[in-house]
């Protein structure tokens, strides 16, 4: 993984992992259930970034390196997994 992707990866997560300590503390304060779903709407959002970001960098890096050594094959199969469990 590139260093910028790593460092925006791990910055997103930190974020990821706030809003979930702070959803986890709406939920013993017995917050307004609409409140507290507008903090799981977000931390969702926020994973689906990462995944982009993740996605992108392997595409760009990690499949482009596969290809170029010879794995297409085997690449290609990573990909459709990923494309499976994506879809479930």
């Amino acid at each position: 993984m590139e260093e910028a992707i790593r460092n925006d990866v791990l910055k997103r997560l930190n974020y990821i992992d706030g809003h979930l300590k702070g959803i986890r503390g709406m939920i013993q304060e017995d917050k307004y259930c609409p409140e507290i779903l507008k903090q799981t709407f977000a931390v969702r959002r926020a994973i689906e970034k990462l995944e982009a970001l993740l996605l992108s960098g392997h595409l760009n890096h990690c499949v482009v390196e596969g290809i170029q050594e010879g794995r297409q094959e085997e690449v290609i199969a990573e990909l459709m997994d990923l494309y499976e469990l994506a879809n479930r």
